[in-house]
């Protein structure tokens, strides 16, 4: 039964669970001034959509059907504004005719100033009510920005204008829409860059450390060059999608300075920009870099730019000099949208002033604080309580003798069990420790483990409380002992196999997952071979009555001639279980 239990309760609850952020979900709020997206590519210039209205001119308090046409697109921005100051802010709100395709937005800190999509699937029409103010000028012009695809979009889309109708024609001539700024000029790396001056001329981060660039593809490289009032920076590594780096005041992402560097194609963007929290880099204008160059070559991703170490008046852009954490990251990109990171970035250990002084430094994906709650699980979880287990179910008779006044199987799977207890409790405490409170970003995990908590406390506590042998209340106290134990190691195994996935602890996959099942079916086939032993026993257990002729086998004579079985299966079944553990310690150490 407790085989049954542990098995079925294991697969069932160690299936992954995964979620899929979706950012074009239309809450482009932020956008509602520039309307201009986030995406880091210039804007095509001959609109392909236009706007129409129902009619011409207006009072106050009209209610007007403005429609959006043209070929599919999949996100749009559409405001009303003054048609004598189109920079200034929206005028008048929005009235949703199909609320499954446009949503609301809130500008100027209004609520239906502007309209936008809710999701991003194509479209080739939409339809709105805007409703005139008392207060709205003479004149009022359509605009709109319409996204195609990530890359092709078109900026402030100029609609028609409409009217009161005592006012004068309108005669002022139309503001011209102020380009997007002309982008630095882009070159091509002519050669690979060299760890060389790294501590000589170079503030050089590496992974694998002491790595070169010029001879590892595999090596992810970022120097900075003092050159006077600014800094060369040079960043590579293997990389289909994208490589980033950003500089941080702590070793959390948010409110922090980054750069990209997003393949796309065979052409290289190089892209400051700035992070809100955990969430999508809000890309910035590339202005204030110089002397871009790229390169790509047999898998790798380089890149180089140059800017002033202080930038007065840019927003976003950090002085660098003063000490920061860097944050070297990469993942997928696809058309030129990134991606999450496919690998929790490499942080550095300490603060540094990258203009300070040449140094070469390191940094983990993983801390330690976090290490040493993943080892120590693993080790309560995977050994000592298995071994506990073990030896209560099927090794009573074999260490029967008193020791220290119980018997010796009695004293080992208790001390294995508190020693479980005991680096549960310290494990528990140090993700608390590492992220200063409740990590909402874990998924189910951290529940899990405060559940496993629980049981693991109380678990011990009722042992404390065991009736005697002989008391009518001894078989309910073993099944809830047994209940209570495998409830914890079944959702302690499925905790583990959620927590060998977050970014925080990095553990190398694919192989994590098979080893992890590796495990759970060696310590399963263990017991299985134990209770098909411990039944093949208790057959020999007979009485046979035939004419007053009784044979009684005894039970314990019965076991005892399977002690030596037990003491082998037991013997490899350590082996086993220490080899599982080395690999997972390892593992964790390397990181």
């Amino acid at each position: 039964m407790a085989v049954l239990g542990f098995t079925l309760g294991t697969f069932i609850l160690v299936l992954h669970i995964s979620s899929v952020a979706n950012y074009p979900s239309g809450k482009v709020g932020l956008s509602c001034h520039g309307m201009v997206p986030a995406h880091g590519h210039t804007a095509h210039p001959d609109p392909v959509h236009n706007i129409s209205v129902s009619q011409m001119t207006f009072r106050p308090g009209d209610q007007i059907e403005v429609t959006l046409s043209g070929q599919p697109f999949r996100g749009f921005l559409l405001e009303a504004r003054a048609a004598e100051d189109l920079s200034g802010p929206p005028i008048g709100s929005f009235t949703l005719i199909d609320s499954q395709v446009s949503q609301l937005l809130t500008c100027e800190d209004v609520q239906g100033y502007a309209v936008s999509h809710t999701s991003p699937s194509k479209k080739t029409k939409i339809k709105v009510y805007w409703n005139a103010p008392s207060n709205a000028p003479d004149h009022v012009k359509f605009l709109v920005t319409v996204v195609e695809k990530y890359k092709i979009y078109w900026v402030k889309i100029p609609g028609p204008i409409i009217s009161q109708p005592n006012a004068l024609p309108f005669t002022t001539p139309e503001a011209t829409i102020a380009p997007l700024s002309t982008f630095p000029p882009v070159s091509h790396l002519p050669k690979s860059f060299s760890a060389s001056d790294c501590g000589n001329k170079k503030f050089c981060i590496r992974s694998p450390v002491n790595c070169d660039p010029e001879r590892e593809p595999a090596c992810f490289f970022l120097s900075f060059t003092r050159d006077d009032q600014s800094v060369v920076v040079e960043m590579s590594g293997p990389s289909k999608g994208y490589l980033s780096f950003a500089f941080s005041h702590d070793r959390w992402m948010g409110d922090d300075d980054a750069y990209l560097c997003i393949r796309e194609d065979q052409t290289v963007h190089i892209q400051p920009s700035h992070l809100m929290g955990r969430s999508h880099p809000v890309m910035d204008s590339r202005g204030a870099l110089g002397d871009l160059a790229w390169r790509l070559a047999d898998g790798v991703m380089q890149c180089s730019f140059r800017r002033n170490i202080t930038l007065p008046g840019v927003k976003n852009r950090f002085d660098l000099n003063t000490s920061y954490y860097i944050f070297l990251a990469d993942g997928a990109a696809d058309d030129g949208q990134i991606y999450k990171h496919s690998q929790q970035p490499l942080i550095t250990y300490e603060k540094y002033n990258v203009t300070d002084y040449p140094r070469n430094v390191g940094g983990s994906r993983s801390f330690f604080l976090l290490k040493a709650h993943g080892a120590l699980m693993f080790v309560a979880w995977m050994t000592t309580v298995s071994i506990g287990v073990l030896i209560a179910r099927f090794f009573k008779s074999v260490w029967s003798k008193a020791f220290f006044g119980q018997a010796a199987w009695f004293q080992v799977h208790r001390m294995l069990m508190l020693t479980t207890t005991a680096l549960t409790c310290i494990a528990f405490v140090l993700p608390f420790v590492y992220r200063g409170g409740w990590s909402w970003h874990a998924g189910y995990h951290p529940y899990l483990g405060c559940i496993v908590m629980i049981l693991a406390v109380l678990q011990p506590l009722l042992a404390a409380f065991r009736p005697t042998l002989h008391d009518p209340r001894r078989q309910m106290f073993n099944w809830t002992h047994w209940s209570v134990g495998t409830a914890a190691r079944i959702i302690a195994v499925a905790a583990m196999f959620l927590g060998m996935d977050l970014p925080g602890l990095d553990l190398p996959g694919p192989w994590k997952t098979y080893t992890m099942i590796g495990f759970v079916a060696w310590h399963v086939g263990t017991e299985i071979v134990l209770e098909i032993h411990a039944y093949r026993l208790s057959r020999k257990v007979e009485i046979l009555d035939d004419a007053r002729i009784q044979i009684l086998q005894s039970f314990t004579v019965a076991e005892a001639e399977g002690h030596a079985f037990k003491k082998v299966v037991f013997a490899v079944y350590i082996c086993g279980n220490v080899t599982f553990l080395i690999i997972f310690l390892s593992a964790i150490n390397q990181l």
